[in-house]
């Protein structure tokens, strides 16, 4: 099975009959915190459109009714206390046992209904992630600067982690057993897409994109996203997965800053002592060379932290490799019925 280690491009498929999912474990994660008006919907939704399908809906300190809510329209409910949709994952990751996992938020702004996209696309891969891309079905969906946004974390995490991302701040995406169980899932709150996005490109697993409807959450309804708040949490992330997983591209730009400020601040003592064999600004030259010497280590340290990388992307790569691979089917036959799902 190959690995590329860029997403294909994303496709819209058309609405069809979904796949057959005889055999497989199919679990949808529905993180909500206060979704009573949405999350009723959502996991009929789901429900209605992968038949079998179990709906973990993880209430993250909910002050309404979202749980009572999610039973009754059939979802299995759960309960993780520590607040934030990144410790959600962390903790259905570690509990929920599938062959094939969707992530969708609770807030019924993603269409439930594409789940058998996500879920045919990857397994006929088969892929180890499928991103949902929104696609606008409202002008009003993305809440002011949340899409500029967007649009620069995407060219961003692209430009860092050589992987071409679309929408990496989507919450609806589907994954293989072996993704969700070698993900560390560190984060804690809205970052998290940012973490399975650069995960996923770490690990160069098979992946691909998806469009998905993107709309209003319903009326009534209350966003949790905090835009700059969440955005330099977003921002601070990149930066710290930047110098954790590319140490010498991190190192050696920190380097080359800190050996541009040492030339600026030399420079009129190296000029002095060209012209009257003097040092007459000894203190700028003794912090000039310090600051050189400091860049010099920066580099090196990344180099140092580069031979570590490898051996923990090695490990990494031998934890993927021992859980069961990706459940596969044969694609759909058209008009027909899709063939009988194989592990």
């Amino acid at each position: 099975m190959s690995e590329p280690s860029t997403p294909a491009r994303a496709t819209s498929l058309a609405p069809g009959p979904s796949v057959d999912t005889t055999g497989l474990r199919v679990a949808a994660i529905v993180p909500c915190h206060n979704e009573e008006l949405a999350v009723g919907k959502v996991v009929r939704d789901l429900v209605d459109a992968v038949p079998g399908i179990d709906v973990y809906v993880y209430d993250n300190n909910s002050t309404d009714k979202t749980a009572e809510v999610a039973r009754d329209a059939g979802a299995i409910v759960r309960y993780e206390h520590a607040k934030g949709k990144g410790n959600v994952v962390r903790r259905a990751f570690a509990d929920v046992d599938a062959d094939v996992y969707l992530m969708i938020d609770g807030d019924d702004t993603y269409d439930a209904s594409a789940a058998p996209r996500l879920i045919s696309t990857l397994l006929e891969g088969p892929y180890d992630h499928v991103l949902g891309v929104r696609r606008e079905v409202t002008e009003t969906a993305y809440r002011p600067g949340h899409a500029t946004g967007n649009r620069m974390f995407n060219a961003l995490v692209s430009g860092i982690f050589g992987v071409e991302v679309s929408d990496m701040l989507s919450g609806y995406r589907a994954f293989s057993h072996r993704f969700v169980k070698s993900f560390p899932a560190v984060s804690r709150e809205f970052e998290t897409e940012t973490e399975l996005t650069v995960h996923a490109a770490t690990l160069r697993v098979p992946q691909t994109e998806v469009e998905v409807d993107f709309t209003d959450r319903p009326e009534g309804a209350e966003s949790k996203l905090r835009t700059y708040h969440d955005g330099f949490k977003i921002l601070r992330l990149v930066l710290h997965l930047a110098r954790v997983e590319r140490p010498v591209l991190f190192h050696t730009a920190v380097a080359a800053v800190l050996m541009l400020v040492g030339l600026v601040v030399g420079l009129p003592a190296v000029l002095d002592y060209l012209r009257t064999g003097l040092v007459p600004r000894f203190p700028s030259a003794i912090l000039a060379a310090s600051i050189e010497l400091l860049s010099f280590m920066t580099f090196f340290l990344g180099l140092t932290l580069s031979a570590l990388k490898r051996v923990k992307d090695e490990n990494m790569r031998l934890v993927y490799l021992s859980m069961r691979p990706p459940a596969t089917v044969a694609a759909p036959v058209e008009g027909g019925t899709p063939a009988q799902s194989t592990r």
